[in-house]
Parts: C-alpha cells; structure tokens; sequence
C-alpha cells in the first residue's frame, strides 16, 4: 500500500479549488457570488477556507438552483 502525502492546507484559491475539483473557475466564482460557497478576501486574493470547502463540497448543489441556471 503506497502512502500518500497529507496536506493540512488552511485555505484554496478558487483556481485551485476548480483544478482539484473538475468544477470550472465560472460556476465557482458565481457560486461565491450567490453566498453559497464563503470566502476571505486578503487584498486581492479570494480564499475558501478548508473547513468550507468540505461543507460546501458535502452538502452539493440543490436541484431547484441547477434548474434556474438551465437556458430555456
């Protein structure tokens, strides 16, 4: 079994959270927007803090959001 190293990140910018998660910096950016997924701003910098990026990431997106962004 091969081991794998643990990073204790604090926070992820939003590129990095895109490139990690396959969720593109668009959807990202307008989920900070809509308050969904909070973030730090440090100057110019956005971060996502570990801790609410698993919440956000384990509660998903609710199906009534997915069916307002859809085009008709």
């Amino acid at each position: 079994m091969e081991n794998y190293p643990v990073s204790r990140r604090m926070a992820w910018g939003l590129g990095e959270i895109s490139e990690f998660t396959g969720l593109s910096l668009a959807f990202i950016r307008n989920e900070v927007r809509a308050g969904r997924l909070p973030v730090r701003r440090f100057g110019r910098r956005v971060l996502v803090r570990d801790e609410d990026l698993k919440l956000y990431l384990d509660q998903g997106s609710d199906p009534a959001d997915l069916q307002e962004a859809e085009p008709k």
